[in-house]
């Protein structure tokens, strides 16, 4: 998993409340188990006038002008600007995962689905939670702002503004430590590598019956 430190980058305002994973992602293309190639298909029902497929040439796929992710001002962006519930629906892994292969590495929104909050810290995604009022007004200066980038220091737990002003957010400890050093499960499992080695070889040694295959006529 890619560590989070600091991450400054253009914002995407997606202002629509109640956004699910199959908003994120449609159900046609859950079929792979990879973690990546989904950022062509991020939020594909409203990035295209057709309906995708998962063989389908996207490069040919006629574009929405009118969905937000496709308009000039916001291509490159790495921060997405939500409203409340974002990533409800489903438990889809595929939802993070598309919103990573495309490019995101933070979400700022009021609230989260539970399952898809998890979700985003084991992939690498960092989902910030803000009131509502810190919401709207981002909203107001994205917008009305074009080129406009947050800096967001997962150290520090701030976000910096174009203006020089900055916002807190909280995170929990735990999942902190796992964003700054890149730590998913299997990750953190083998920070303990060398204690799981020992204990396999005391009990190899102590119960060697239990690892002897037993002969067979």
């Amino acid at each position: 998993m890619k560590k989070f430190i600091v991450e400054k980058g253009l914002v995407l305002p997606l202002d629509r409340a109640n956004v699910d994973t199959d908003f994120i992602i449609p159900k046609q293309f859950l079929k792979s188990i990879k973690r990546s190639g989904f950022g062509v298909n991020l939020f594909d029902e409203h990035r295209y006038l057709d309906k995708g497929e998962p063989d389908s040439d996207n490069s040919q796929r006629p574009i929405n002008p009118d969905f937000v992710l496709n308009q000039p001002r916001y291509q490159g962006c790495s921060v997405l600007l939500g409203r409340d519930n974002f990533g409800c629906g489903s438990s889809r892994e595929h939802a993070p995962w598309a919103l990573d292969d495309y490019g995101f590495r933070v979400i700022i929104a009021p609230s989260y689905a539970d399952i898809f909050f998890n979700n985003c810290f084991k992939n690498g995604l960092l989902p910030i939670v803000l009131e509502r009022a810190a919401v709207d007004q981002l909203f107001q200066e994205v917008e009305s702002t074009e080129g406009y980038e947050l800096e967001i220091d997962l150290a520090s737990q701030t976000i910096s503004k174009p203006d020089g002003s900055t916002l807190e957010f909280t995170v929990d400890e735990f999942r902190k430590h796992c964003l700054l050093h890149g730590l998913d499960d299997i990750g953190i499992t083998l920070e303990d590598a060398t204690e799981i080695q020992a204990f396999e070889a005391q009990w190899r040694a102590a119960s060697p019956w239990y690892f002897t295959t037993p002969e067979t006529s």
